[in-house]
């Protein structure tokens, strides 16, 4: 068996963020805003919501042009120091 390495990323590029949390009136704006912090390029045409099947969870995806791997890094960071994100992809 072979080591073989992650595929590297080409910046800049098109990445999905996909965050998923708690539902709540401000989830939406609440990480949308984080992820502005570090992309300013965000409109609400890149940004797409989808609920849980009992409303209970939001996936929110946001596609951003991605720099580098230092700027996903902070923006995973700062996604999890709200507290209200349980999953970041």
């Amino acid at each position: 068996m072979s080591d073989t390495e992650a595929p590297k990323i080409e910046f800049p590029c098109d990445y999905p963020i996909k965050i998923m949390g708690e539902a709540g009136p401000d989830f939406q704006k609440l990480v949308t805003d984080v992820v502005k912090r570090h992309a300013s390029e965000v409109t609400d045409d890149v940004v797409k919501v989808r609920e849980s099947r009992n409303a209970r969870y939001l996936a929110v995806t946001i596609t951003i042009v991605a720099t580098g791997q230092l700027q996903l890094e902070a923006i995973f960071e700062d996604l999890k120091k709200t507290g209200r994100v349980t999953m970041v992809l």
